[in-house]
């Protein structure tokens, strides 16, 4: 009968610590309304000298928030957020084209990562461009950073 009561005790003690106490006023409060009608558009954008990701650290990185307006350290969010809505949330069809900038075909490899969720779905691109120069000659401001 002790253990009981010491049982009834601790459970409604760790009731009201991880719910709070039970008031009326607790009780009929409306249930909160969703923070956002857009779905989430997060990203981080790296950028690494080596041939991939796994292998080399950050020399920079940026964020890129795009719902419901665009925002970030990215130089220009409104611009690369455009983009991406262009292309569907997907940085490989941006990454493809270059604007015919005539670069040396020095070696000296450059990676790019954007890692993240667009409108709500998980984001994870990698690609190595061989120099810095055709990794600004791509046509995408959201390379640009």
């Amino acid at each position: 009968m002790r253990n009981t009561a010491r049982w009834a005790a601790t459970l409604g003690l760790t009731a009201v610590a991880v719910c709070g106490p039970l008031t009326g006023s607790a009780l009929a409060a409306p249930a909160a309304s969703p923070a956002s009608l857009y779905a989430p558009s997060a990203l981080v954008l790296t950028m690494g000298h080596g041939e991939s990701a796994a292998t080399v650290n950050a020399a920079r990185a940026v964020t890129l928030n795009c719902a419901p307006g665009a925002s970030g350290t990215h130089p220009a969010p409104a611009l690369a957020c455009a983009e991406l809505r262009g292309a569907g949330g997907d940085p490989a069809l941006l990454a493809g084209s270059t604007s015919g900038r005539v670069c040396t075909k020095q070696y000296d490899p450059v990676v790019v990562t954007v890692d993240g969720v667009w409108q709500g779905k998980r984001v994870s691109f990698e690609r190595t461009f061989s120099n810095e120069c055709v990794k600004n000659a791509a046509e995408s401001s959201l390379f640009a950073f």
